[in-house]
């Protein structure tokens, strides 16, 4: 090394390192008002080694702006802002804009009617050591409000006396990450809640329980808007008064029903599992290199179909949806 290559690759680093931190500024807009929102609490997170680390939190102004003063690592990070129970959030990816960034926040109301099921799936997969139920509502919020009702909760549902009272909560929120909550008892026997702010746009609350192995099913239906469809794997099929069948889902053959009525009871046929489904096998092995078919979209077929895609996609942990044209 050259007399002074050393100090030359010193400032070299010195002046790469302060272009990959960056400050962030923005303004906070309630978007319910139109107007910049003063008093919010916001905070810059950032994932690390340890999970989310919160690198600081301050409050916008009477202007509604709010500064990080320190430098922020480099890396994708994530503006949260608190406004009336709610977190809105704001992902700044690598390479992105950080400063003048608008982070938009809602006012929240619990007027009835603001938030509405759209759809419900219910999904049921009978085997030899359990029946597992997995429901999944689809929440449309088409106002320019947040809707929070602690009382009634967001969504409620009926869990069967045999699932003891064991049931695992996800929710999928409008430009948010998938995160677990806690359903609520109610005071009206076997009926939960999930106290969780529905922002405008669509949420998704997945309700996932067992039940002892058994051919029968009963529930109730809680919700007095949206379409509820009963699905199950090939292998299983339903009976039972107020059941429709409506066909199979041309891809995994699993079997779409309807379920009317305020409550339904159905026997159960068979075993399986849509989850843990395998592809068929091909007729003739010979040796040659496969040819993966991939399935055509779905976004145009009928309604019970885009039902399905919801069921399984949403269960399964990935939920492809995009509205288009019936």
């Amino acid at each position: 090394m050259r007399k002074g290559d050393g100090m030359r690759i010193l400032f070299w680093l010195l002046a790469t390192s302060s272009l990959l931190l960056a400050s962030v500024d923005g303004t906070v807009i309630n978007a319910t008002t139109g107007k910049p929102q003063a008093s919010v609490v916001v905070s810059l997170v950032q994932p690390g080694a340890q999970g989310m680390q919160t690198l600081g939190s301050v409050k916008s102004d009477a202007e509604g702006k709010f500064k990080f003063a320190k430098e922020v690592p480099p890396g994708p990070a994530l503006v949260q802002a608190i406004y009336q129970g709610a977190t809105y959030n704001l992902i700044l990816p690598p390479g992105g804009p950080t400063t003048g960034v608008h982070v938009k926040v809602y006012d929240s109301t619990a007027k009835a009617g603001v938030a509405k099921v759209s759809q419900h799936m219910i999904l049921i997969e009978p085997t030899s050591a359990s029946l597992d139920i997995g429901e999944t509502f689809l929440v449309e919020n088409e106002s320019t409000t947040t809707f929070q009702d602690p009382v009634k909760g967001s969504v409620q549902f009926y869990l069967p006396e045999a699932a003891g009272g064991k049931v695992k909560v996800m929710i999928n929120a409008p430009g948010g990450m998938p995160i677990e909550r806690p359903a609520d008892k109610t005071k009206e026997k076997n009926v939960y809640k999930i106290a969780y702010p529905v922002k405008p746009g669509e949420s998704r609350f997945d309700v996932s329980y067992s039940l002892p192995p058994t051919d029968t099913f009963a529930s109730k239906i809680l919700h007095g808007e949206g379409v509820t469809r009963l699905v199950t794997p090939s292998t299983v099929t339903l009976s039972g008064d107020g059941i429709e069948s409506l066909g199979q889902e041309p891809q995994t053959k699993a079997h779409i029903y309807n379920a009317g009525g305020a409550q339904y009871a159905v026997k159960i046929t068979g075993t399986g599992s849509l989850r843990n489904q395998e592809a068929p096998a091909p007729d003739e092995d010979t040796g040659a290199p496969q040819i993966e078919e991939k399935p055509a979209r779905v976004y145009t077929r009928m309604e019970w179909v885009l039902g399905l895609a919801f069921a399984i996609l949403g269960l399964g942990g990935v939920l492809l949806y995009r509205r288009g044209a019936a």
